[in-house]
């Protein structure tokens, strides 16, 4: 028997959870982009709330969260590392962080040059507004489609004189031609509300609203079955705001709304998004300041994997067939 204790402890994923540097589900650091599939990118910002703060710590807090998750889905099946050549590529941190505009064509640069690099986004946010320049550069050359999982449609207008905060998105997306709202499926809708309007966007330009009432009628499968159906066989980006759970299961976010999904429900709705073209996704709007225990980091950590998961079984594929 060897006497070198690290002879079986090569891969820094066989190492015990707590050694070495926090990356990304214990992946390589790669800022460099070469010889990367999926790039696992954090977004520290959060220029575009509207309320409590904080979910530029966000990325930072789910990465050290996300050495508590092993290689393989037990549910799926799926061993994302094993499909593809996954890494985290640091940060798409902004220089003037607080000029919201020039923030976001910051982060819209940085993912500009993970998709000339035919690189596939997985990214960690930072408030929702980061979406919005994400889109800019993946969906540059034609709209995507979109299963977005939120406590809230974010397709508002005008907030206190801007048009492009976290509650807003989306509404500009459909408006800059990169998202195909007739695509767009929009599920855990809930709240209290200023405005009885305040959702007319998605509703008028198409989009399907799922309230959260009505989910919970339908059940995970049929909202899956018809899902599927609206987004098809284009090109799909996936969206999910931490605030789409139950505060029982994260309460550290900007806007928590009771009556929200469980953890295995989200688990449920995003590995129903296997076999579809996946393009990229976000997960969002942790904010570490309101966690308690760490809850909200981990589940934000566990469904960033099951977002990796789909993600790599969509690019495995479309790396096969090309």
């Amino acid at each position: 028997m060897s006497t070198d204790p690290n002879e079986d402890h090569h891969s820094p994923m066989h190492r015990p959870r707590y050694v070495g540097i926090p990356t990304f589900f214990r992946a390589p650091l790669k800022e460099d982009l070469d010889e990367v599939d999926i790039g696992i990118v954090g977004v520290p910002y959060d220029g575009g709330v509207t309320s409590r703060p904080g979910a530029r710590h966000g990325p930072r807090e789910v990465r050290n969260s996300s050495t508590m998750v092993r290689m393989i889905n037990q549910a799926t099946g799926i061993a994302p590392h094993e499909l593809c050549r996954v890494a985290d590529i640091g940060d798409a941190w902004v220089p003037s962080p607080f000029e919201l505009t020039g923030s976001h064509d910051s982060i819209q640069q940085a993912f500009a040059r993970i998709h000339e690099r035919g690189i596939a986004p997985l990214a960690v946010g930072g408030d929702h507004s980061i979406s919005l320049p994400i889109l800019r550069a993946i969906a540059a050359d034609g709209p995507v489609g979109m299963i977005h999982i939120d406590a809230h449609c974010d397709t508002g207008d005008d907030y206190m004189g801007s048009r492009f905060h976290h509650g807003a998105p989306f509404s500009r997306a459909v408006e800059e031609g990169l998202l195909d709202a007739k695509r767009t499926v929009q599920i855990g809708i809930r709240g209290s509300i200023n405005d009885r309007d305040l959702w007319k966007f998605s509703h008028d330009s198409g989009m399907r609203v799922i309230y959260m009432e009505e989910f919970y009628r339908l059940g995970v499968d049929k909202v899956l079955a018809e899902a599927r159906e609206i987004v098809g066989s284009g090109p799909v980006y996936i969206s999910f705001d931490i605030d789409s759970l139950d505060p029982a299961y994260a309460p550290g976010t900007g806007t928590p709304e009771i009556g929200g999904l469980t953890t295995l429900e989200a688990q449920l709705l995003i590995r129903g998004c296997q076999g579809l073209n996946l393009v990229g996704a976000d997960l969002v709007e942790v904010s570490p300041a309101f966690d308690s225990a760490d809850i909200t980091s981990l589940a934000g950590a566990n469904l960033l994997f099951e977002l990796l998961c789909v993600l790599s079984d969509a690019r495995s594929l479309a790396n096969s067939t090309a």
